[in-house]
């Protein structure tokens, strides 16, 4: 295994077959056979490792698990159905009756209602936490808080939360740290190495990078990872063999699109800052960003999604994504495409008015994924639609 992560991302090519394949083959098969009923046995009993039912694991999710772990730097993994699915899993695995989630208000609106609708039918409650107030977050522990789970940069608010308090503040309460990696992906962030014991995914977005297919990651250490595992494979939301054939293809090129994703959003940020018909425009790396100087320390670039406030509310951000030509108006992200997003009628509408202005979504808030087209091209497009919409 190399040390770089674009090596890795090409190189690791454990589904090969004896077929001398350059490229690794597709594994659509349920199940597998055994060379004997001891072998059967001795696999089902985890005494050998080996193919069992694509359920538990197939060779092309195991090839995308040892890509992101190399990348991650983490010691196992699964990969799950959707992006949402190893939100659940991971909280659901690893948490019972009674135990209580400390988390930050910044997250993506159905991982929200997992925490206020779903997980308390179950027992499990949960605390937000402010990230502009880290330093009370020792008051809202409880003596039943077994997690804490963040999402950094947040969606859409692209809110940054300090991995190194994060990792430090668990491991003296002894909580399981879960961070969702999405927004940054492996590439220019890496929350184990400040401590994460937990890293999820939806690889729907930018691991995928081209809108195609669904899928979910959840990585981490060994010893809480045999737990997810169990729960994984007995409650069934495992990625299909062709999903995880495209994400792991789809590797190979996440270096080299990240990049282009985060040049062309500081272009775009910054030629948009100070525009008069904007309120604010927000993107990590801008030194206008109130967490500017923590982004740089624990990111490599500034990502792929900015935010634009505009001036005049509901009504104007509605205005302004219907004048857009070329950018696609869409609930996703991460894709080569630009796309838009209006996250207060959308993705976050479920949270109450309040909600979503403690997490920055004013009505007037458009959440921009910056693609992969030439730069000057997205800046023409927001720029007319925006004298358009006046």
């Amino acid at each position: 295994m190399s040390k770089h992560f674009e090596t890795n991302s090409i190189r690791i090519n454990s589904s090969k077959s004896n077929q001398k394949e350059h490229s690794s083959p597709l594994y659509l098969t349920s199940s597998f056979t055994f060379d004997s009923a001891e072998e059967a046995r001795a696999m089902f009993a985890d005494e050998i490792q080996g193919n069992i039912y694509s359920r538990y694991a197939n060779p092309n999710s195991s090839e995308l698990i040892e890509k992101i772990c190399a990348a991650e730097g983490t010691e196992s993994g699964i990969a799950t159905a959707s992006g949402m699915a190893a939100m659940f899993g991971s909280i659901a695995s690893l948490l019972q009756q009674g135990d209580h989630v400390l988390a930050s208000r910044s997250l993506f609106g159905s991982t929200h209602q997992l925490l206020t609708r779903v997980f308390p039918k179950w027992g499990i409650t949960s605390t937000y936490g402010d990230i502009s107030d880290i330093e009370n977050w020792e008051k809202l522990l409880k003596p039943n808080t077994k997690m804490l789970f963040i999402e950094t940069p947040s969606n859409p608010g692209l809110q940054i939360i300090d991995l190194e308090w994060a990792g430090k503040f668990a491991k003296a309460h002894n909580l399981i740290l879960v961070v969702d990696n999405c927004f940054a992906t492996p590439y220019l962030q890496q929350p184990a190495k400040w401590g994460a014991d937990i890293v999820t995914h939806s690889a729907t977005k930018y691991i995928d990078g081209q809108g195609r297919v669904l899928g979910g990651l959840i990585l981490g250490r060994e010893e809480l990872m045999k737990e997810v595992q169990f729960f994984t494979r007995h409650t069934g939301p495992a990625i299909s063999p062709f999903n995880a054939w495209i994400l792991s293809k789809s590797m190979e090129t996440l270096g080299v699109r990240m990049d282009r994703h985060c040049e062309n959003a500081l272009k775009v940020a910054s030629y948009f800052e100070g525009n008069a018909e904007l309120e604010n425009v927000n993107y990590p790396f801008l030194k206008s960003h109130p967490q500017f100087h923590l982004a740089t320390k624990q990111m490599k670039y500034g990502g792929g999604i900015i935010t634009l406030t505009l001036k005049g509310g509901l009504e104007r951000a509605q205005k302004f994504i219907d004048q857009l030509q070329m950018i696609s108006v869409t609930a996703n992200l991460g894709d080569s495409r630009s796309i838009v997003t209006h996250p207060a009628s959308t993705t976050h509408s479920k949270l109450s008015s309040e909600e979503r202005l403690r997490v920055g979504i004013s009505d007037g808030l458009v959440r921009l994924s910056i693609g992969l087209e030439h730069v000057d091209d997205i800046i023409e497009d927001i720029e007319k639609a925006l004298q358009r919409s006046k």
